[in-house]
């Protein structure tokens, strides 16, 4: 079921599929609501899947009042009032875990769950920060598609590309169109975004932490210092996996999925 709701004056849709109990599915940057289709198969029955669009990706309008991580948690709180949804597993794929972690600090009693796919709580790093601005001095010269085309494969194993060179192709394909205002805003975002480690010590919900082994985005050193600090934590390494565990690991990643859905009152 396609819904859209307005946000600052501009559309913002999703999706829901399935019923039972609420999980927020939140894509990352370069990204929209798509990428979790493979996440999908076999478990849509079992539960009420939420998928936004994040402003600027898909189908939901680009809106530059929405300028800080913080702004695109106040997007899924509206999302959840307007379903009146009082809690929710949230999950986030890599900018969208970011921005989870957002949500869990700004509004706690809204999820039962959290979990950070392929994500972390850290901060920018200078150098980070250095490669952020590299890339959008790139975009704002060269447009969004020679930035796509080089981004998109760097985000998978080497093995996953050789074995799958359609899969990537098709990838790029569909994000061609992407707005450079769009990817240059998400940028600045995930740039000037705090740390939030604090959130992760306190929280006292179930966190789940799916790692990829050859993660160049979020590696598997940072990810691993951070699993002990909830006080439940369920941790996953995929390995001969990157950053795209949902494609590269698809079933694998739907059992763990599932199995931590399960074990949680959602």
């Amino acid at each position: 079921m396609q819904k859209r709701i307005q946000f600052k004056g501009q559309l913002v849709e999703y999706e829901i599929k399935g019923t039972g109990s609420p999980v927020l599915l939140l894509h990352g940057f370069t990204e929209d609501r798509q990428i979790w289709n493979p996440m999908l198969i076999g478990l849509e029955a079992k539960y009420q899947w939420i998928l936004p669009d994040l402003p600027g990706s898909g189908k939901s309008a680009f809106n530059d009042q929405l300028t800080q991580i913080t702004h695109f948690a106040d997007v899924l709180h509206a999302i959840l009032e307007a379903e009146k949804i009082s809690s929710v597993a949230l999950i986030g794929h890599s900018m969208g875990g970011y921005i989870s972690m957002a949500f869990a600090e700004k509004y706690p009693e809204r999820i039962c769950a959290l979990g950070l796919f392929h994500s972390s709580s850290y901060a920018d790093s200078p150098e980070k920060k250095e490669s952020r601005d590299k890339n959008i001095r790139f975009i704002q010269k060269n447009g969004a598609l020679p930035f796509i085309e080089q981004s998109i494969p760097g985000l998978y194993s080497d093995y996953f590309k050789a074995e799958n060179p359609a899969e990537i192709r098709r990838q790029v394909e569909y994000y061609a169109n992407f707005k450079p205002d769009s990817l240059v805003l998400y940028l600045e975002a995930m740039k000037e975004r705090p740390a939030t480690t604090g959130t992760l010590r306190s929280i006292t919900k179930p966190v789940l932490f799916i790692m990829g082994e050859q993660d160049k985005a979020v590696p598997l050193k940072d990810a691993l210092e951070q699993c002990h600090l909830p006080g439940i934590s369920y941790i996953h390494i995929l390995t001969h996996t990157a950053h795209m565990g949902m494609i590269e690991n698809t079933s694998l990643c739907n059992s763990i999925v599932d199995q931590f859905l399960e074990q949680i009152p959602v």
